[in-house]
């Protein structure tokens, strides 16, 4: 992300000079924060309570708008935030699972916090930072905290060259590599900064629960591992939760900075889901 992060910084240098404080809380709350305590959390915890508490920081990130800037949610937007974390249960079948772990938990919830950040982070170009330059710097004051927190031991390191499975077939481990690095680590970040500016931090944020729901059809897709019923019906309600924040959203005033909806409104930009 160096290169398309300078390349987008081109001739606006001056706003990494005013804004540096973005590219440091990024890096440290939305990704490396984040990552950290999820790991911690899943090595104490299930996975599905480990995302679904993690997740929950759509809720903080309600909470942060409502609590800072005085946008109380309204009755469409509360009910599409039950439906869709009630989908969210149901796609990770958090019902089984009965091992909790007090310490995992508080974990889970600090990644949770992390999670706001990075919808809050993502959707205020205050500063006028390019999304491209924002991940770029998050990603690399990220990189240099989660380097310095495996060589303190909290965090083991560990490197294999061993080839792996993938969608049935048997590929190099630098095709592995190559896909945590450009696609669910550089495009996704990418995308989902771009993404915040354009929907601002509370849709987007809610837009982000579909990431599990994917994340099981991947698995189906990549590994053979069939979803359940209960999984697609899930899946259903997180879409659906998704629509009515959205329809919550266009109905009322929305959660941009005033600079992105003053320029949306010189130069309309489409928004979709």
């Amino acid at each position: 992300m160096l290169v398309p992060g300078i390349l987008a910084m081109r001739g606006r240098w001056h706003l990494a000079r005013k804004g540096w404080t973005r590219f440091v809380w990024f890096g440290l709350l939305a990704v490396a924060g984040c990552q950290l305590a999820y790991f911690l959390a899943v090595d104490r915890l299930p996975v599905a309570i480990a995302l679904l508490l993690e997740f929950c920081g759509v809720i903080l990130v309600v909470l942060w708008l409502w609590l800072r800037r005085g946008q109380r949610p309204r009755p469409l937007t509360v009910a599409g935030m039950l439906v869709a974390l009630v989908g969210l249960m149901l796609v990770l079948d958090v019902f089984g699972v009965l091992q909790i772990d007090l310490v995992g938990v508080l974990w889970a919830l600090l990644a949770a916090v992390g999670l706001a950040a990075y919808f809050v982070i993502s959707a205020d170009d205050t500063t006028g930072l390019p999304p491209l330059a924002l991940t770029s710097g998050g990603l690399l004051v990220a990189a240099a905290v989660l380097f310095g927190a495996g060589a303190l031991g909290v965090l083991p390191f560990e490197f294999s060259f061993t080839d792996g499975a993938m969608a049935g077939f048997l590929v190099p481990w630098w095709v592995l590599v190559a896909c945590l690095g450009l696609l669910a680590t550089a495009f996704a970040y990418s995308t989902g900064t771009t993404a915040s500016r354009r929907l601002g931090s509370k849709v987007a944020s809610f837009v982000g629960l579909s990431e599990v729901m994917f994340a099981v059809i991947w698995a189906w897709l990549l590994l053979a591992e069939m979803p359940a019923v209960v999984q697609l019906l899930g899946g259903a309600a997180i879409l659906g939760g998704v629509v009515l924040i959205k329809v919550d959203e266009d109905s009322g005033t929305d959660d941009r900075s005033p600079s992105t909806a003053a320029a949306e409104t010189a130069a309309p930009l489409p928004r979709s889901l």
